[in-house]
């Protein structure tokens, strides 16, 4: 039971910074035994407040946590490209073989606003990549998975599904589609012998709510601060562990659910 993804397979996406959800995913899947193929994209990070770590120091990280005899692959992928997600999926089987496990926990960041600054691009910029990919790789993954047990997906949406977000209206969409055809998918997938769910994991502390590399004012900084019960942020571990129980055969009866893992996070 020190392994319990032994011989498993699991497909982590938006792995590329040590400080993201994606990574800490990638640690705890790796620390139960599973082989991992790493998707990252790292010219995106590279635009933002918080920038890119070095994918070569994240992956050596990752190979650390590996048990033995499981294996590390990785790949980057521009999920925004009509062939991104249906590539990501043929690069992974490629490297490793038969496919268990989907987490698709990428997002696109930044070029977002309120409703009056909306425009075709900025809407379609983050359906492509939150959205789209989402549902192209579950397909993608879907088509290959052989029905043997184990077969499990999990998505993450935000915050919208407990509360207004309206400085973000593109990612809040794109996001908030996925939380609302989880049921439907699931469906489609348990008759494939896959479990898919959904994770909110509320605000996490990724960088973007650290003072030195934040993408919002310091008094939004401190509100959402005073929001949390325990006194911190949530880390990137927090909704990693709910993840790895999904995955693991002691999720085996959450199927279909939009999950929330806030620490309380109050919103009013």
């Amino acid at each position: 039971m020190s392994s319990p993804l032994a011989g498993r397979t699991a497909v982590v996406t938006g792995a590329s910074r040590r400080r993201g959800i994606g990574f800490a995913v990638a640690a705890r899947l790796a620390a139960m035994g599973a082989n991992l193929f790493v998707h990252h994209f790292a010219p995106h990070d590279a635009e933002q407040p918080w920038g890119a770590d070095s994918v070569d120091d994240v992956l050596a990280e990752l190979r650390g946590r590996l048990t033995s005899g499981a294996r590390l692959a990785s790949g980057s992928i521009d999920l925004a490209d009509d062939d991104g997600a249906p590539r990501l999926v043929v690069e992974a089987r490629a490297a490793l073989g038969h496919l268990d496990i989907l987490v698709c926990n990428h997002a696109r960041s930044g070029g977002d606003g309120p409703l009056d600054v909306q425009s075709p691009a900025m809407l379609d910029a983050h359906w492509r990549v939150n959205t789209r990919s989402t549902l192209l790789a579950t397909q993608a993954f879907a088509a290959q998975h052989d029905g043997r047990e184990g077969g499990r997906v999990v998505w993450f949406t935000s915050g919208q599904v407990a509360g207004p977000m309206p400085g973000e209206i593109a990612y809040a969409t794109s996001k908030a589609a996925l939380a609302g055809v989880t049921p439907s998918v699931a469906d489609c997938l348990a008759k494939r012998g896959i479990l898919l769910n959904t994770v909110n994991p509320g605000p996490v502390n990724t960088g973007y709510l650290d003072e030195e590399t934040r993408d919002r004012p310091s008094e939004v900084l401190r509100e959402v601060l005073a929001r949390f019960p325990g006194g911190r942020f949530g880390e990137p571990d927090d909704p990693a562990r709910l993840v790895a129980w999904l995955v693991s055969d002691e999720g085996r009866w959450v199927v279909g659910q939009v999950v929330s893992t806030e620490g309380g996070f109050r919103r009013t």
